[in-house]
């Protein structure tokens, strides 16, 4: 079996197991059972922190289907695709809950938290297709992408809808405010240009 697919499925079935169990007590020798697979299929492949470290890529790869509308505005297309990662988030919201807490309170989960969030924000940026010329400095637009994703996951949390209201709410909130500065960023730059050169 690929390294690729032992490690996807061992980050699956980790999932799995923390939905009853908080997820700095699971244990290799579990996760492998829960995923079918000898704890031997891991040796040289993956320990328990490398299935961790995959957990954000797992649903950052809910975003790989992309949205390239050309008749979409860039948020609607960034909306959408962010949103394919929150349903993946849903579809194990159990497991992923008890993920986030030991993320959120653990100095290797927020170190991890800080990688993490940006690695999402370049990938939905590219699933969007607005990951090329930017009225943004690159930093600055995936900071910007990023704070909104930490804060639709922050609704996301204390979601009670079946479709996502809650998060969907929060997210196009963000993505509006980006939008905004984008739009003054543009409007002072186009100021500036018509201005008159000082006289000498």
């Amino acid at each position: 079996m690929k390294t690729s697919k032992i490690i996807e499925k061992g980050s699956r079935a980790a999932l799995k197991l923390a939905e009853t169990e908080k997820w700095d007590r699971l244990t290799l020798a579990d996760i492998a059972s829960e995923a079918g697979l000898e704890l031997s299929d891991f040796h040289g492949v993956a320990d328990k922190q490398d299935l961790t470290l995959a957990i954000e890529p797992l649903f950052d790869g809910a975003m790989s289907e992309g949205s390239f509308d050309a008749d979409e505005t860039a948020r609607t297309r960034l909306f959408d695709v962010i949103m394919m990662r929150f349903e993946a988030m849903e579809d194990v919201r159990d497991g992923a809950m008890s993920y986030l807490r030991w993320r959120d309170r653990s100095l290797d989960g927020l170190a991890l938290r800080l990688k993490a969030r940006a690695a999402t924000a370049k990938w939905g940026l590219a699933c969007a297709g607005l990951d090329g010329a930017s009225k943004l400095p690159r930093g600055v637009q995936i900071a910007a992408i990023g704070w909104a994703i930490a804060q639709a996951e922050r609704a996301w949390r204390q979601e009670t809808s079946a479709d996502l209201s809650r998060t969907m709410a929060a997210l196009d909130a963000e993505l509006i405010k980006i939008e905004e500065r984008l739009e003054w960023i543009s409007a002072r730059r186009g100021k500036r240009k018509t201005q008159p050169e000082p006289e000498a």
